[in-house]
């Protein structure tokens, strides 16, 4: 193998290397972005960007900041009861659709209902960080 032929092929394995690695980083930055949505956001950590993100962009002095922080924690501690009685609707109404579709299968497509659920549980639970309980039934609506 000539000198020549073997840097083309070490140039051409360099550029598939580094093609794949954007886009893994590519994917990865989409399945981030998708996964971190449905993580539910810590309110005393969403606060705190507010607040940040209102000092950088308005210029604010340390006793302006002082000043609006009750009330972005305020608004903070708002927002995350929304989001969680929005998150105990939806809950509720998967809930409820779920009931009335059983009503229309046989036990084999019951039974394939119930392990969808315990799937989606698994995975909602392993997004959360908190451990998988055992499967049950499902929870009565809070």
């Amino acid at each position: 193998m000539n000198s020549a032929l073997k840097w083309k092929l070490i140039a051409g394995f360099l550029l598939v290397f580094i093609a794949g690695g954007v886009t893994g980083a590519f994917f990865a930055t989409a399945m981030a972005r998708h996964f971190l949505f449905f993580i539910p956001p810590h309110h005393p950590m969403a606060a705190a960007a507010m607040r940040d993100h209102l000092r950088v962009q308005l210029k604010l002095t340390p006793e302006q900041t002082a000043k609006i922080s009750p009330i972005i924690d305020k608004a903070a501690a708002q927002l995350e009861e929304i989001r969680m009685d929005t998150g105990r609707r939806v809950h509720e109404t998967f809930a409820e659709v779920r009931r009335e579709i059983s009503a229309d299968l046989t036990d084999e497509q019951r039974a394939k209902l119930e392990e969808m659920r315990h799937r989606h549980q698994r995975w909602e639970h392993h997004m959360h960080g908190e451990p998988p309980g055992p499967p049950g039934p499902e929870p009565p609506p809070p």
